[in-house]
């Protein structure tokens, strides 16, 4: 173990900058706005995309959607030298809205990492779509928001980031049986944990091409994003330590939402993050819940203000409303802003650390001591703090990194534990830098042991 302290006049010496900027060039410079109205209007063009209509029509119903979207997939890797697997992962599931079994299939587009392969980021968003009756697979079913919008995101983001190489691999997913409950999503949470994926974070997309809502209110200049509180995988004996020493706000996927912010201050103009600090949206749910559900850090991308009659009805003209998800309601300029702060996102994400597990001990002690395992690729750690009933993360300490230490430590004084909410985050040689991991129980950005301790 190595005990470190730094004195403060050295923090300007190794302090880096929260967010760091890639010398190539911003990753999302490519993205269109044009190409993703294409992409919208050709899976709008499939006429229904309901998980329960044909997967045999070339032309009409989810196989062919599926099939489009493998080919886009495809195509990408062509334009990267085969730097991405695509494959489709499929299993025949029912449940609750689908009476008898049916194929649930994900287009994927694997990037694999050239140092850290079993790290993983994953960009998702689920193609299929659906009409006012959620059984009716028959009726047309344009989706062009929900969520053709997201499916064409992902796509976009392919083929920004394929361009590049990175240390740790970015999956590209298009995720069947959403609106039927979440098939595709824990069809594609069980994989990662088939493949034993260290899953850093899951970027999920749904309804991200709007910016005007059902009563008039536009705002094209937020984007919210979804984080859970309390996590999902935490037993009774987690969540107990919780309540005793903190964590209520400090799951992997809240700091994550933290990190977006700032990520989002670093470009002035693009869309600013409005953090939502519930899992999903009140009483709905996405694909980032199977992932929640698991352990692995997971948030949802959602426009800023939702518009509900252009949103999971069937296209009408009804008392002189028009009703239906098509392409015409969408604001194509802010669905290229949300892109580009995903690709922004996952890029940066793909070159930091995993962020740190951490652990404090501040009880009945006049400083708290700071221990955290060490970290691959992290050249350096930035120690922050937060009263507790503060939003944002400040700056403490910075910290070489040291290849021989089996575990990192520091003793922050006089920080008393009581008044504040510690963490560490992991910063690359290129500066590229984690999200804060937080010191409290359940604050690790990885699932938690059965019956953990927390």
């Amino acid at each position: 173990m190595r005990n470190l302290i730094l004195p403060a006049a050295l923090l300007a010496v190794f302090a880096a900058p929260a967010i760091a900027h890639d010398q190539q060039g911003d990753p999302a410079a490519s993205v269109s706005a044009e190409t993703l109205q294409a992409d919208v209007e050709t899976m709008v063009a499939f006429g229904t995309r309901h998980t329960l209509s044909s997967m045999d029509d070339p032309e009409r119903g989810i196989g062919a959607a599926l099939n489009w979207g493998f080919n886009q997939f495809d195509e990408a890797r062509r334009q990267c030298g085969d730097c991405l697997e695509v494959s489709f992962i499929e299993r025949e599931m029912s449940g609750r809205r689908i009476p008898e079994p049916v194929l649930i299939r994900n287009a994927i587009a694997i990037q694999r990492g050239t140092e850290r392969p079993n790290e993983v980021v994953i960009i998702q968003g689920h193609i299929d779509s659906r009409a006012s009756d959620v059984m009716d697979a028959h009726s047309d079913a344009p989706g062009a928001n929900d969520n053709a919008s997201g499916s064409a995101l992902v796509l976009e983001a392919a083929r920004a980031l394929s361009q590049r190489e990175y240390p740790t691999t970015i999956v590209y997913a298009l995720l069947d049986g959403e609106e039927q409950g979440l098939y595709g999503g824990n069809l594609l949470a069980d994989f990662a944990t088939e493949q034993g994926w260290t899953v850093k974070a899951v970027l999920n997309n749904d309804v991200v091409g709007g910016s005007c809502g059902s009563d008039g209110v536009c705002d094209a200049e937020h984007v919210r994003v979804f984080s859970e509180g309390i996590r999902a995988d935490a037993d009774e004996q987690t969540r107990a330590r919780m309540r005793s020493m903190g964590g209520g706000n400090d799951s992997p996927s809240r700091n994550l939402s933290r990190w977006l912010v700032q990520l989002a201050e670093a470009n002035p103009d693009g869309l600013d993050v409005r953090q939502t600090w519930r899992s999903d949206r009140m009483g709905r749910g996405g694909d980032h819940l199977p992932f929640l559900d698991r352990g692995y850090p997971a948030i949802r991308f959602s426009v800023a203000i939702e518009d509900y009659e252009h949103q999971h009805q069937d296209v009408r003209v009804e008392d002189g409303v028009t009703y239906g998800d098509t392409p015409d309601e969408m604001d194509f300029d802010y669905l290229a802003d949300v892109t580009r702060l995903n690709v922004r996102a996952a890029d940066l994400l793909a070159r930091a650390p995993m962020p740190p597990v951490v652990q404090s001990d501040g009880i009945v002690r006049p400083d708290v001591l700071l221990e955290w395992e060490p970290v691959a690729g992290a050249v350096r750690f930035n120690v922050w703090r937060r009263r507790t009933d503060e939003r944002d993360w400040h700056l403490r300490q910075t910290l070489r990194a040291d290849p021989a230490a089996d575990l990192n430590s520091i003793v922050l004084a006089p920080d008393r534990g009581d008044d504040w909410i510690f963490g560490v985050s992991a910063v690359a040689a290129d500066g590229a830098e984690s999200p804060v991991s937080s010191a409290v129980p359940g604050g690790q950005f990885y699932p938690l042991p059965v019956d953990s301790a927390g």
